[in-house]
């Protein structure tokens, strides 16, 4: 890490209205660890372009970075019932992700034990695991159910034809794997995420639209096109006049997990003397929220317009807006939101856990990515996944599946993700360029800012600690 004068990084901030500021002028407070400042300084130096076209380096994340992590590998709504699987491939390794008669859940390597062919290739339920090779077959629970001409066997048991298991943890919803048996516990792994996500109940969502589509750039790249808010000003102008995109904050929460909190509701400070110089009304604001919004339930009911509404004279946009969403999250949900904070109602609270998985927090519908090598490091796939509350006293339904886009669609082509779907597509130009350029950039150095691109130092310095271990 390179010597600075901590000073100096306090000082890396926007000037003008700060994330704190805008908490403070809320009419209800976000729980206490939003409002704390966590940000660290963990340096200056240039990442080397080879870490995202490398083959040599991807090679050394397949060996020893991913058997060593929890990866997010399913939700529980995907697989609802007893012999409900869920395939899970990544770097190179398959997993089965399989509910279990007593509601518990086990993850077995999706590899036949006989000449090695994967068992499953998709998603669904089964009564038993056939390979289609030759027919040998496994129960849900892993043992051996049938091998055809057994007597040509003898040397096989049933306890050394029983399928391996990989680690599986499960949290919030959340079902994760790990190819190693040895590690921390998954909330010494997510941790403090845990504790944060208390208030938020990620387990009582289900999964409402669930888009994937394969990006022609490093897993890598494509991941931290959305852990900044500094690239909104030129890729996403039409998000400026409600998005304080320079006002966010960039917190570094612990070995896996850091976050960034952007507002809503106000206006960026890249166009705030343009709003001045033309007297914008509130009302401005609401209403270009409104049109390019991609969070609120409004994008995924296109009968509902729940948002149309008038700031009152002397309210900020932001104060109506907050008003406005606890009326609807009650209509909608069910419960009591007068204690819920404006902010998580409101504003992108995008966490990333690394490697690859990062789950907005709040109380809105929630988006939910991951990112995977798809196969090798010059692509990956991409996936949207938003989840939403199931309201009181109603079952909790199965999840959607994915819906697989084609090398010739773009995300806009998937209605089920409303405006987001054209946010996307203008990072998914980005991403494609940035690896293309990489390979070719001269210096081969890849400059961060210190403050609002530290979560990419910071995850590329958690790789690192798994590729030096």
């Amino acid at each position: 890490m390179a010597d600075r004068d901590p000073g100096a990084f306090e000082q890396a901030r926007c000037p003008g209205t700060s994330w704190e500021d805008i908490l403070a002028a809320d009419d209800v407070p976000p729980p206490a660890f939003m409002a704390e400042d966590r940000s660290q300084y963990l340096g200056s130096e240039p990442i080397d372009a080879a870490r995202y076209y490398s083959p040599e380096f991807f090679k050394a994340e397949c060996e020893k970075m991913w058997p060593a992590v929890w990866q997010f590998a399913a939700r529980e709504e995907d697989l609802p019932e007893p012999g409900d699987y869920v395939t899970y491939d990544n770097a190179g390794r398959s997993y089965l992700i399989v509910r279990q008669e007593d509601g518990s859940v086990k993850a077995f390597h999706n590899v036949c034990l006989h000449r090695g062919r994967k068992l499953k290739t998709d998603s669904g339920s089964a009564e038993q695991f056939l390979c289609p090779f030759h027919g040998f077959s496994w129960n849900p629970d892993g043992s051996l159910r049938n091998i055809p001409c057994r007597w040509d066997f003898a040397h096989l048991t049933d306890s050394k034809m029983q399928l391996p298991e990989a680690s599986l943890a499960r949290w919030g919803g959340y079902i994760f794997v790990r190819d190693n048996a040895e590690g921390p516990t998954i909330e010494e792994y997510l941790d403090p995420l845990p504790e944060f996500f208390k208030r938020w109940r990620h387990e009582e969502c289900v999964t409402v639209a669930w888009v994937a589509k394969v990006i022609p750039a490093n897993w890598k790249i494509a991941m931290e096109a959305f852990m900044e808010s500094y690239h909104a000003y030129v890729t996403h102008p039409q998000l400026m006049p409600f998005t304080g995109d320079a006002n966010a904050a960039y917190h570094v929460l612990g070995r896996h997990v850091n976050v960034n909190y952007t507002p809503f509701g106000v206006i960026s400070p890249h166009i705030e003397a343009q709003a001045e110089a033309e007297h914008w009304p509130q009302q401005r604001i609401i209403d270009e929220f409104r049109k390019y919004n991609g969070r609120s339930a409004d994008n995924y009911d296109e009968d509902k317009d729940n948002y149309a509404i008038r700031v009152p004279e002397g309210r900020s946009a932001r104060a109506a807006l907050g008003e406005k969403m606890r009326e609807v999250s009650e209509k909608q949900f069910g419960g009591d939101y007068s204690g819920v904070s404006e902010s998580e109602l409101l504003d992108a609270l995008v966490y990333n856990v690394f490697p690859n998985f990062a789950p907005w927090g709040g109380f809105m519908p929630n988006i939910v990515y991951r990112w995977r090598p798809w196969p090798d490091q010059d692509k990956c796939l991409m996936e949207v996944r938003v989840i939403a509350r199931v309201p009181e006293g109603q079952p909790r339904p199965a999840g959607v599946p994915m819906h697989m886009l084609s090398d010739d669609q773009i995300w806009a082509d998937a209605p089920e993700l409303g405006v987001l779907g054209a946010v996307l597509d203008q990072d998914s130009e980005n991403m494609a360029l940035c690896h293309e350029g990489l390979k070719v950039s001269k210096n081969q150095a890849v400059e961060l800012a210190d403050y609002q691109e530290v979560r990419i130092r910071h995850i590329h310095q958690t790789l690192d600690s798994y590729l030096n271990a």
